[in-house]
């Protein structure tokens, strides 16, 4: 039975995932690079979900070949975090957390041409409405301008995202706890990060108490709670209404962008937003609508997993 409790940690997940925007945007004008911005993010979330592991009594331990696994993955994790972070400083926050969005499309994009799934009439409209919607999102960028590479940026977010989705539930560690696998993806993503920043000679340490707090809430709030709340989400309601109230983080990022960053919003935008919206909801439905209804309601297709599955640390 569906609970309400259920569907507010599904919009508390998906709210907080929108939130990333109000604490990154202040970090990238204050000068901090985001290989930075992004190391201290996970290291404050890796140590948050150490403490909380243990206060559960959550065993953290993984054999040799769970370790090199979740090792590589967290490459692709990265990919999408700092592919998001770098479209921020070309394209409103809104518009560009709105295209990253678009993962549950690529993920059904690449089970269709990589895994040979079997194309649906569902799936070709979602593409459709997706490439319509970034479009028109296109048509503003930052400030009414068009930046290519900003919306490039947010593609390759979603896409590395929709493919880290897809590694996961083909790799040996599909099963793994959620606590287990957020810790390890959060401290490999940490520790490759401050490797390459050393390297690049580029790392920064944070020079003031606001930046202290804004990567301290970055931590908390869009990484920690998000994760917390969508496991406790899908447990009461299920992947598929958990992966449709996740609409509700575009959305937040867009409201952030606007009354907070007094970014541009405008008629192309809203019709943007809502196509987008309209094919991830398209593609997480699919194959309820594909099977019909069955006692005046969708079928629970247990297959709708591989797009939001619990167990995936979100970006």
């Amino acid at each position: 039975m569906l609970s309400l409790k259920g569907f507010l940690y599904a919009i508390v997940t998906s709210s907080t995932f929108g939130l990333i925007p109000l604490f990154t945007v202040p970090l990238l004008h204050g000068g901090m690079n985001t290989p930075s911005i992004l190391f201290y993010r996970f290291l404050i979330a890796s140590v948050i979900m150490w403490l909380y592991s243990c206060f559960k009594r959550k065993s953290l331990k993984v054999d040799k070949k769970e370790f090199f696994t979740l090792a590589w993955l967290s490459l692709l994790y990265i990919g999408s975090a700092v592919f998001l972070f770098s479209s921020y400083l070309y394209l409103a926050s809104g518009i560009a957390t709105t295209i990253m969005f678009l993962y549950p499309v690529f993920v059904a994009l690449i089970m269709v041409y990589a895994f040979k799934e079997k194309k649906s009439l569902w799936t070709m409209l979602a593409i459709a409405l997706a490439v319509a919607g970034v479009a028109m999102l296109s048509w503003n960028g930052r400030e009414g301008g068009v930046s290519f590479a900003g919306i490039l940026f947010a593609v390759l977010s979603g896409l590395s995202y929709g493919i880290y989705i897809i590694a996961v539930n083909k790799s040996s560690i599909k099963n793994m706890t959620s606590e287990k696998l957020t810790f390890y993806v959060f401290s490999f993503t940490a520790a490759f990060l401050l490797i390459g920043a050393c390297a690049s000679n580029s790392f920064q340490f944070v020079e003031s108490w606001g930046g202290v707090f804004n990567l301290t809430l970055l931590a908390l709030v869009p990484t920690i709670i998000s994760n917390l709340t969508l496991v406790l989400a899908i447990k009461a309601i299920g992947s598929t209404f958990t992966s449709v109230l996740g609409a509700m983080e575009p959305l937040t990022a867009m409201a952030v962008g606007v009354f907070v960053f007094s970014e541009p919003f405008t008629l192309s935008t809203a019709l943007g937003v809502c196509l987008i919206i309209a094919a991830v909801t398209i593609v997480v439905l699919a194959p309820a609508l594909q099977k019909g209804y069955r006692t005046g309601k969708f079928l629970y297709i247990t297959k709708i997993k591989r797009i939001h599955p619990h167990i995936i640390p979100h970006h």
